[in-house]
């Protein structure tokens, strides 16, 4: 059985063990508006990609996820990211998560996004190939092919993958760039591309899976040779200021590794530096983001190693992303200290999920209601979704409004 899909962040705040100053959120940073690409933001609390398998059997989104994103979506000048979403049918290769090719998979986030748009708020649809994150059995009953950069096995899985040829790389490569296309014809501010957590793009960075002895793989420059073509395709197609990319540095969630993180990861950055216009924000998660140590209780691995150097190297060029478990004095703490120097946002997952008006409760210091982790991933399923209440409070102020 393949591992399933996890995109939350840790429980654990990523900097406690050295939080020497309290910070009030509602006078930190967090509220305080930035410019992201052509978006306006009205503060730095960011919604995450948080696949939760409310599609149906076709992969396409129910309508239940229009009141999910338009309720997280209540506070104007919020960045909504979307779940991840398959580039293709070869890509969607677990039950009940969305892709965004067919007309009825468009037509049906179309209305996610104008329901965001509604609410004053933005927009960005993360899109992905899951390669051998995919499930065996699930792709052979499609009749589809598993693959990933190598023949290599992901642990637990027992079906091997098959080694993507160079067709298949390139049609990837156009698969990003026509779904990109879609999501800015439905009405989309732009597009996150999933570099992170062990899905394609992961797998060809990983020298642990990718074992290629082409142009694809072998070294750090041939390894980063897929997310970069896709980066700057996908730029030349909808433009940098609607383009993100994530990255997952520390992560070894399904077996993602790399020997050399800050050698591959500078690479990277150093040839992103080189578009001409920078593409929107860049989103990475903490080493306390790892979901394998999250939601499976491996143990977690590059614990009390920061994202410094990337954001040295990137240097804001764009706005960052943080991801790694925030709470909102944590997050707080973050912008106005650690990453003082930086132009960064933070991400809440679970918090958000389980908050519909997380902007408003940490604005008014309000206590935030628990999210129920064995309901997460309910299929087609209202509960642990659209259950959790606003506050009171934010009732209150609505009613006044």
């Amino acid at each position: 059985m393949a591992t399933p899909v996890v995109t939350s962040t840790s429980t654990q705040p990523p900097t406690t063990a050295i939080m020497n100053t309290t910070v009030n959120p509602a006078q930190s940073k967090l509220f305080k508006p930035l410019m992201v690409g052509n978006m306006a933001l009205k503060h730095r609390i960011v919604f995450p990609p948080l696949t939760r398998n409310r599609n149906d059997d076709d992969h396409v989104p129910l309508p239940l996820m229009v009141k999910y994103y338009a309720d997280r979506a209540s506070t104007p000048g919020t960045l909504i990211i979307s779940e991840a979403t398959s580039v293709s049918h070869l890509e969607e290769g677990q039950d009940n998560i969305p892709g965004f090719v067919s007309e009825s998979q468009a037509a049906a986030w179309k209305d996610i996004i104008d329901a965001v748009h509604a609410k004053g708020s933005f927009y960005f649809q993360q899109i992905w190939g899951m390669g051998r994150a995919s499930f065996p059995e699930f792709m052979a009953k499609k009749g589809l092919k598993y693959r990933s950069s190598s023949a290599v096995a992901m642990e637990g899985v027992d079906a091997i993958p098959k080694e993507m040829t160079e067709e298949e790389i390139l049609d990837v490569i156009q698969s990003f760039v026509d779904t990109a296309r879609r999501v800015i014809a439905a009405g989309g501010d732009g597009v996150e591309i999933h570099a992170a957590h062990g899905y394609l793009i992961d797998q060809f960075l990983s020298d642990a899976v990718n074992k290629r002895t082409d142009k694809w793989g072998g070294s750090i420059e041939n390894r980063a040779r897929l997310l970069l073509e896709v980066v700057k395709a996908v730029v030349n197609a909808i433009g940098a200021e609607r383009v993100a990319l994530r990255l997952s540095p520390f992560a070894d969630f399904q077996g993602a590794v790399k020997s050399d993180i800050e050698g591959q990861y500078l690479y990277i950055i150093d040839e992103l530096k080189k578009m001409d216009t920078p593409f929107a924000y860049l989103s990475l998660v903490e080493a306390t983001g790892d979901p394998g140590a999250l939601a499976f209780g491996s143990k977690p691995v590059n614990q009390g190693k920061t994202l410094d150097f990337i954001l040295d190297a990137w240097n804001n060029r764009s706005p960052v992303i943080v991801a790694g478990g925030y709470r909102p004095d944590t997050a707080a703490w973050a912008l106005d200290v650690h990453y003082r120097k930086w132009n960064t946002l933070v991400a809440f997952g679970r918090s958000f999920l389980a908050n519909p008006d997380l902007v408003f409760r940490i604005q008014h210091g309000l206590e935030l209601n628990k999210y129920n982790r064995p309901t997460f991933y309910l299929a087609k399923n209202e509960v642990g979704y659209n259950d959790y209440p606003y506050s009171k409070e934010y009732m209150a102020a609505k009613c006044n409004a």
